[in-house]
Order: structure tokens, then C-alpha cells, then sequence
């Protein structure tokens, strides 16, 4: 199989590597459709990773329809393994910024700044903290903003989702530095890691004024997300802006 292509720990996390090598293997068909992938335990000796990691990597590959898992073990997908009906197949929620995040046209950074004062109270942070915030914008080919997002995380996400305290300030996010094109695209997948059933509320609406934000004055849509978690901590908020004429939005939910 391929080893991962050695890359700074800090700038991609050890799942992406271990999910990069496995998707070439996959793709170049060193695996072939169908064929058993090694075991979790073989995997994390190859790849010198422990077994989470590995099991994030098998996630992604799963959620990309890559593998597929089953009481055997997890396998190459081959044809059988097509959704029959694609339009009506639910997929699971991905964090804005994730599968597309190394794109030429896809910027994303996360920071370490103050949320506007509204959100601060539902974050469960006092007036003035800081925490951490994850920017995605999706550009047309000519350089116009499509899409812009930006998600703000409350204390309890920081302190329970291992995965999100690396970007802690000082490990990967500061105040005025920003860690670029992160990929959170299993982020709703760390929470259930962690233990947290979650609840998302969206709300959209047409902003009232002219187009300035995105689409370079196409019709706008703001979509306003609440993931909250059992207890009713809200875990992160996310405002979304894009262009209705130029973008799509597509709902995607998971149990």
C-alpha cells in the first residue's frame, strides 16, 4: 500500500494522512473493488498511528462511499455498493469547509477571537473571551465570493471534542495568526466520538438591503445553524451567506 507523503503534523491532522495513502491505494486500484481492507491493528502498525485514527481515516473513506463496512470487516467498494436512488440517499452533515477545503476556489482559516456579543452568553463565554472561529469561503472561477461562512464553538465543544483542542490558541490558532485550510469535515462525526447527540436548528432567510456579501450582487440567502447537544449547550453557530443564483444549498442530515 502507499505510505502517506509526509506533510506537517500541525497543518494536516494523522487521519487525513492515513485516509490520502488509502484513498490512492483505492482509487489507483492497488485495492481492488471488493477486496478486504487489513484489520484496524494492522493498519495503525503500518501507518504508526493508533487505532482512532485509523477509524477517523475509515470514516472519511466511508463517507466519500470509498468503503464499506459490514460485520466481515471493511471493504473496497465496488458497483454493488452504488446508491440505487442518489437524489433521495441521506448522507451525513459536513462541517462547511470540509470536503472541498483544498480546493483552488476554497478558502478556509480558523482563529482565535472574541464572538459578537449576542452569541457570547449562548457559547457559555464571558464578554470579551475568545475562542475559536472557522472561516470558509467558496469562490466563482473569476475570484467573486459565492459562499461565506462563518462558525463560532462554545466552551463545552472546545473542552469535550478532543479533535477541535488541538486548535486551541498556541496549537494552531491565534489571536491575530490564522491556521489555514483546515479540514473539519468530520467535525459532527468527533462530536458523536465524544459522546454528544446532537440537535441542529437552521434557520434561512433573505437579508433585506442590497447584495453586498457574497455573489457580487446576485439574490442572497442566510442560513443561521444551532448545533446543540443533549444537555442544550449550544456546541457551535454557524452563519451562512451565499449567492441563490450562483450557489447551492443542500441539507444533509444523520441521526
Amino acid at each position: 500500500m502507499a505510505e502517506p507523503e509526509p506533510e506537517q503534523a500541525a497543518v494536516v491532522p494523522l487521519y487525513l494522512k492515513v485516509a490520502t495513502a488509502l484513498r490512492g491505494d483505492l482509487t489507483d486500484r492497488r485495492l481492488a473493488p471488493g477486496s478486504r481492507l487489513p484489520s484496524e491493528r494492522s493498519l495503525a502498525h503500518r501507518y504508526h498511528v493508533n487505532r482512532a485514527t485509523v477509524r477517523s481515516a475509515l470514516q472519511l473513506l466511508r463517507e466519500e462511499r470509498l468503503v464499506v463496512t459490514d460485520r466481515r470487516g471493511t471493504f473496497a467498494a465496488g458497483p454493488e455498493h452504488e446508491p440505487r436512488t442518489p437524489a433521495l440517499t441521506p448522507r451525513r452533515q459536513v462541517f462547511p469547509g470540509g470536503a472541498e477545503a483544498a480546493d483552488a476556489l476554497v478558502r478556509a482559516s480558523l482563529a482565535w477571537e472574541a464572538p459578537p456579543a449576542a452569541l457570547t452568553g449562548r457559547l457559555a463565554l464571558v464578554p470579551g473571551e475568545p475562542t475559536l472561529v472557522h472561516r470558509h469561503v467558496v469562490l466563482s472561477p473569476g475570484g467573486a465570493a459565492l459562499q461565506r461562512s462563518v462558525s463560532w464553538f462554545s466552551r463545552p465543544a472546545l473542552a469535550e471534542i478532543p479533535q477541535l483542542g488541538r486548535y486551541r490558541r498556541g496549537k494552531g490558532a491565534g489571536r491575530n495568526g490564522a491556521t489555514l485550510q483546515p479540514d473539519l469535515r468530520l467535525l459532527y462525526h468527533w462530536m458523536h466520538q465524544a459522546g454528544l447527540r446532537l440537535t441542529r436548528r437552521e434557520s434561512i432567510g433573505v437579508p433585506p438591503g442590497p447584495a453586498t456579501a457574497a455573489g457580487g450582487g446576485a439574490a442572497r440567502l442566510v442560513v443561521h445553524r444551532v448545533v446543540s447537544d443533549q444537555h442544550g449547550r449550544a456546541l457551535e453557530i454557524t452563519d451562512i451567506d451565499f449567492a441563490a443564483q450562483g450557489a447551492a444549498w443542500t441539507y444533509e442530515f444523520s441521526g
